[in-house]
């Protein structure tokens, strides 16, 4: 049984929080199904909106299926989350990302 079969399982089974949607987000992304990954993330964000992780790898799935838009609202958001929460490196990490998207998007 994979780490999606499982994570899977357990979102079946009643549990459905941040971690649970992140975890499965990660594993869709890392297999290339970004547009579950994204759905999984977007609703990671929704359960805990200052999960900072999870409005990052939000933005990278946004970004990858060419929603830059989404991806550039994903960072702002994750940034704003990281600052207040004193997460230093997950700001800083998601302004150059920020930042490359918008050279990119121009």
């Amino acid at each position: 049984m994979s780490l999606i079969d499982n994570f899977e399982k357990l979102l079946a089974s009643g549990r459905d929080d941040a971690l649970l949607r992140f975890g499965l987000g990660q594993a869709y992304l890392n297999g290339g199904e970004v547009e579950r990954a994204v759905e999984h993330l977007a609703s990671a964000v929704t359960h805990d909106p200052g999960y900072s992780a999870a409005w990052k790898l939000l933005g990278k799935a946004r970004g990858e299926t060419g929603d830059t838009d989404g991806a550039i609202e994903a960072y702002e958001s994750g940034i704003r989350t990281a600052e207040e929460k004193g997460d230093v490196q997950a700001a800083k990490e998601m302004k150059v990302f920020l930042k490359r998207l918008q050279r990119t998007a121009s």
